[in-house]
């Protein structure tokens, strides 16, 4: 599978970005990710924090101020498998998106997220799907990320970051051919943990704290150069060179992801209520007995005052 794409420059989305929501990953706001990504002209930003929506709303604001296209989603962290970004394309699948999270947060301690391969294929749907290439792509990885092909009710892509590490080219080509082998597009990213260079001391911090280590023993646990950042399409075109269509992917991503938060309103549930009553009637005699239960000498006046006063304000809302 191969992206039509006409080779254009300035057509560039960052789509695997991570913000501080991601918890000891990200050095830098959201509003600063989405303020760069407009500096640098990149046509759109995808904000996906590791097991989470948090940094969505920010970022939204942020994108609304600034003018700039954002893709809504999450990094999906599955115990069994390798990573992989979701981007909801309607307003439905981010609803299956955010009851996913939530079933892995309830099912998992304070802090962390139980999500399995298998829950991500069963419960996503209309999605696009982004399988984030690790520097060497293992047997093992291989092995755990072909259960995602052809299994996904959705589009999949292989993700794969351009690095300064003198080994560009053999990685990008090797990828390239498992992903051809996979029938999967590639698509660019730069897996964006900061949005400028100078934010990397903060990040090597951070690492520290998430390692238990010090600096001068973190050794490979640390980037080896400050490249995790947003860079302009120019920059990334360059260092894609050859991969064009990988290019060409992100903006065929930001256009199928037309989903905003914007189209989210508060929907005020159904109360279950006494037949016959509405629920403020239900929830003015509910307030009566428990300040009767409360007070069995007789409800003092003050009190009174208060309950009424607060239960007028309610039935205005």
């Amino acid at each position: 599978m191969v992206c039509s794409w006409a080779f254009r420059v300035t057509a560039y989305a960052e789509l695997a970005v991570t913000s501080n929501f991601s918890f000891l990953r990200g050095a830098s706001h959201a509003e600063e990710l989405v303020h760069r990504a407009k500096a640098l002209g990149l046509s759109a930003i995808g904000i996906a924090d590791h097991n989470t929506l948090a940094g969505v709303v920010r970022a939204h604001i942020a994108a609304k101020k600034w003018g700039i296209q954002l893709l809504v989603g999450a990094r999906l962290v599955p115990t069994d498998g390798p990573d992989l970004i979701v981007y909801p394309k309607t307003k439905a699948a981010y609803g299956q998106l955010s009851q996913l999270l939530s079933q892995g947060k309830r099912a998992a301690p304070k802090g962390e997220c139980f999500i399995t391969c298998r829950d991500i294929i069963d419960q996503l749907d209309d999605h696009i799907f982004i399988l984030v290439a690790p520097p060497l792509l293992t047997e093992q990885w291989k092995k755990e990320a072909s259960q995602f092909v052809g299994s996904l009710n959705g589009k999949l892509y292989l993700g794969v970051r351009a690095s300064f590490d003198g080994r560009n080219k053999e990685r990008l080509a090797r990828n390239a051919e498992w992903a051809a082998a996979k029938n999967l597009p590639l698509v660019a990213q730069n897996d964006v943990l900061y949005h400028v260079p100078d934010r990397r001391p903060l990040q090597d911090l951070l690492t520290c704290i998430r390692e238990g280590c010090t600096v001068d023993d973190a050794g490979f646990r640390l980037e080896a150069h400050a490249e995790r950042h947003l860079k302009p399409p120019e920059e990334m075109a360059r260092l894609f060179r050859g991969y064009e269509e990988a290019i060409g992917c992100t903006s065929e991503i930001a256009k199928a992801c037309s989903f905003s938060l914007s189209e989210l309103s508060y929907q005020y549930p159904d109360e279950p209520v006494p037949e016959g009553k509405t629920p403020q009637q239900h929830l003015e005699e509910t307030t009566w007995k428990g300040a009767e239960w409360r007070y069995p000498q007789g409800v003092p006046s003050q009190v009174q005052s208060l309950l009424r006063k607060e239960l007028r304000l309610i039935s205005k809302l």
